[in-house]
């Protein structure tokens, strides 16, 4: 049986970049995106869609917040590999 949410983060390890040596590539900062609303997962999904991978940080007690109230009361950082970053800053202008 499959733990719930694991598979995601195989699916993104396979899609993010490496290194000559096979190390994952360093993650560079894209954006923060408010929590009120669907920005977050409307920009991943739009870099998702230009096959650029992405991960959702949610920085402060964001992560508590969200278990609790449902939202990240400090928003939701969102990190593409460093190699995407241009294109992926070029994407959400």
């Amino acid at each position: 049986m499959r733990a719930w949410g694991r598979h995601e983060y195989g699916k993104l390890y396979e899609s993010w970049p490496k290194d000559s040596q096979g190390q994952p590539e360093e993650p560079a900062f894209l954006t923060t995106c408010t929590s009120l609303d669907l920005e977050a997962q409307m920009v991943q999904s739009m870099l998702e869609a230009f096959g650029i991978p992405s991960f959702r940080h949610l920085p402060g007690d964001g992560a508590f917040g969200e278990l609790i109230v449902g939202m990240s009361g400090s928003g939701i950082d969102i990190y593409v590999p460093k190699s995407s970053l241009a294109q992926a800053q070029e994407l959400i202008r």
